[in-house]
């Protein structure tokens, strides 16, 4: 069940998903500016932070997990399920906290809001299943990305499946420092493939009915990403193009969606980034033979 998390009072920006049942949980939970929005979603269901049992994130970016700590700290029984490597990140998150500061500089505050550390002992890696999902690591948007399928055929992919945001048709495969990895995505890609999913419920946003052609289309948008980047666009070349193709693909409201959920310049910085150390490690390897 999705719950539109209203990210700065808007629309199909972020969304989590609660899966309801004897043990209630949230797949995502967003930032905790959004905490208000995914409170009154939960009474729809007839249901309060307080009721939550289990939290699984697919990453720690703070868009997906930056309430974490904060729903802990109301609710101190919930257990919170990441990728080991996003463990110490959200035991201590003043890394995490820092690197998004200097991105996100004055608007921080206002985009994200607090971000509190969760006790180690409401913690638990994530490895194989999770409440009766398979779980598997899903790298290549972020290296700690994990995804989850149900028995019913739904895959939580997060941000490892783009960004759609209906009416519009365009996927954007958003790419964030610092660790975007196009290999990895490609290879995170086969294994959703792979399992054949029945729909995929995007973060950013809503449900896909048709997961295998979309699974392909978000393979084809990277490959046009990271070879603008490749190919030697500059920052505004790679914004411009994107920002045209918004244009041509989507109202401009939903085009504002498009840029909240993912803001362009950061992707060019994460590809460009990615690049460099592709090319750093070939170099190295050349001067040790």
């Amino acid at each position: 069940m999705l719950i539109d998390l209203q990210h700065l009072g808007r629309s199909r920006v972020i969304a989590s998903y609660l899966l309801a049942g004897d043990e209630p949980a949230l797949v995502d939970c967003g930032p905790t500016t959004c905490i208000t929005a995914l409170e009154a979603g939960l009474a729809e269901h007839g249901l309060a932070v307080e009721d939550l049992r289990h939290l699984l994130l697919t990453h720690i970016h703070l868009d997906h997990a930056g309430a974490a700590g904060t729903l802990v700290r109301r609710n101190p029984g919930l257990q919170v399920h990441v990728s080991p490597v996003g463990v110490p990140h959200l035991v201590d998150p003043s890394r995490l906290e820092a690197s998004a500061r200097r991105l996100y500089a004055d608007d921080f505050d206002r985009f994200w809001g607090e971000l509190a550390p969760v006790p180690e002992e409401n913690l638990r890696e994530v490895e194989g299943e999770v409440l009766g999902l398979e779980a598997w690591p899903t790298p290549g948007h972020a290296s700690h990305h994990v995804s989850y399928l149900s028995e019913d055929g739904t895959c939580y992919s997060g941000d490892v499946t783009g960004v759609l945001v209906r009416p519009s048709s365009l996927i954007a495969p958003v790419c964030p420092p610092p660790d975007v990895d196009v290999e990895a995505w490609e290879r995170s890609l086969d294994s959703i493939a792979e399992r054949k999913p029945e729909r995929l419920c995007l973060p950013h946003f809503g449900v896909v009915e048709e997961p295998a052609g979309h699974v392909e289309r978000t393979r084809e948008r990277l490959r046009v990403w990271a070879g603008r980047v490749k190919g030697g666009a500059s920052e505004e070349e790679f914004v411009r193009a994107a920002e045209r193709e918004l244009e041509e693909a989507a109202d401009p409201e939903t085009a504002a969606v498009y840029t909240q959920a993912g803001t362009i310049w950061q992707s060019y910085a994460g590809l460009v980034r990615y690049f460099a150390k592709k090319e750093e490690a070939a170099a190295g390897e050349a001067a040790t033979l």
